[in-house]
């Protein structure tokens, strides 16, 4: 049985630092690259440290700029090469958070495939986190297609993560090819030593161009799809380092032997779980991707992040507000040392040890719509705020057993943004969530305001419960 993904459900990074050799592809340069461990909720970067002020380059969707060759991304006029084979590694070992330095702008090619970077990561260790894992859930079929090239991805719902590529390259030596990844936990065995591909023309035209710089091809699979003309002969020697050069009877150049007789598809799929961790969280649903390349896989990655930040948004809490409330307003008010017109929620409504909701019905007699545009009564952003700290309060004192005895004062407040007017007859619901645990008395906390099926108003928090004299 492999463990779903809701069992071990904490981020993970590595244990040490660790790096690698080699040299990139298309720049035929020696790189190194060193995988670090990073912080929670940190994801996947890139930094050039071959760069004044070591630039980072997230690995985010919005950052690909070409696809020509490989996945590009480009941060203010720093670009990383080829990103895709690195990142399938890192989210075939589920691996959330790693920095991943370079010296140069591509990692190296290796032999092509996710092999080594996963020797890499299993050698530095890998090791759980504190804090636990955002996964998108996914709900609707989400699909994108490129009416040019034909080549189509969609998501359906699914119980975890899994892909299935379909190629078909039509010509004669590469037909259809088919291949699946039914767990990630898979990855490592099936689909991560699957090295990249090439056609016989595709590889003239570079040649010719002088774009293949990569050393002795060894790292390449060749499919001959044409003739092989004495000129390209001589080329590919030198190019392969090799006396002479035959195609072996399944069309491919001799200068390696296939791991599969589908490796195309599977080198495909290991491409679509490197571009779409460019996505930036994890996704719990079933990728089907037909004739799968760079930019289709790149556009969904856009596609679906943009689906998961609006989703996020306007992800508001369902709470049946007819159900006897964890605390009234009497309860509330044996543990808040505010009083009327200061007490700014009614009901608590659940509450665990690390988060807290609380309601607040407002109306047209709160004291500040008097002097707060009387003609258009808004209630004022700073009551909102501070109506959600007096819900993170709760939360605070529940820690200690005489809270009557403690007062809660702000020590900061952060991003905050007002995205909705709250007015007369709203519903308000607060939801506050600790980002830290509770250390010392001090509460930091990220919160969240919702009326009418929408998100009002955000904020992150900190506040300390102090003993009153």
């Amino acid at each position: 049985m492999t463990m779903s993904n809701s069992v071990a459900n904490k981020q993970r990074t590595i244990q040490k630092e660790v790096e690698l050799k080699g040299v990139g592809l298309h720049t035929g340069k020696e790189v190194t690259l060193t995988f670090k461990p990073a912080p929670e909720n940190h994801g996947y970067a890139f930094c050039r440290v071959d760069l004044e002020g070591n630039p980072i380059i997230e690995a985010d969707a919005n950052y690909v700029v070409n696809t020509q060759r490989g996945t590009n991304l480009e941060k203010n006029g720093v670009s990383i090469q080829t990103s895709e084979h690195v990142l399938a590694a890192c989210v075939g070992l589920e691996i959330d958070n790693l920095l991943i330095e370079l010296n140069a702008s591509e990692p190296p090619i290796m032999d092509g495939s996710s092999k080594f970077f996963i020797q890499a990561l299993e050698q530095a260790g890998i090791v759980e986190q504190e804090v636990e894992r955002d996964e998108y859930i996914v709900k609707d079929v989400i699909s994108y297609t490129d009416e040019e090239s034909g080549s189509e991805i969609i998501v359906m719902p699914s119980d975890e993560y899994q892909v299935t590529t379909m190629v078909d390259f039509g010509t004669k030596v590469l037909g259809t090819q088919n291949a699946s990844l039914k767990h990630l936990s898979e990855f490592k065995e099936e689909i991560a030593d699957a090295r990249t591909f090439s056609f016989l023309h595709e590889l003239e035209m570079l040649l010719e161009h002088g774009l293949i710089k990569g050393g002795d091809l060894n790292n390449a699979i060749v499919y001959v799809d044409k003739e092989l003309s004495s000129g390209t002969m001589e080329k590919l020697k030198v190019a392969f380092g090799k006396e002479s050069i035959a195609i072996k009877p399944n069309g491919i150049l001799d200068n390696l032997t296939l791991h599969y007789p589908n490796e195309a598809a599977r080198h495909k799929l290991l491409d679509v779980i490197g571009d779409l961790a460019l996505i930036g969280t994890r996704i719990r649903g079933k990728i089907i991707a037909n004739k799968p390349g760079h930019y289709v896989n790149t556009q969904f990655a856009k596609k679906l992040s943009k689906i998961i930040k609006i989703e996020k948004r306007n992800k508001v809490p369902k709470f049946d507000l007819n159900q006897e409330p964890l605390m009234d307003i009497n309860k509330i008010m044996t543990m808040l040392p505010h009083r009327p017109p200061f007490l700014l929620i009614d009901r608590i409504l659940e509450m665990s040890d690390k988060h807290v909701v609380g309601m607040k019905n407002v109306t047209m007699n709160e004291p500040f719509f008097v002097g707060h545009f009387p003609g258009a009564p808004v209630m004022p952003g700073v009551m909102q705020v501070e109506a959600m700290a007096q819900t993170g309060g709760i939360l605070a004192l529940s820690t200690v057993p005489d809270p009557e005895n403690y007062l809660t004062y702000f020590m900061k407040i952060d991003k905050v943004k007002f995205k909705q007017q709250v007015l007369p007859g709203d519903t308000l619901i607060f939801k506050l969530e600790l980002l830290t645990p509770i250390r010392r008395g001090i509460c930091h906390m990220q919160g969240f305001a919702y009326a009418n099926g929408k998100l009002v108003t955000e904020a992150e928090l900190m506040a300390q419960i102090v003993k009153s004299k």
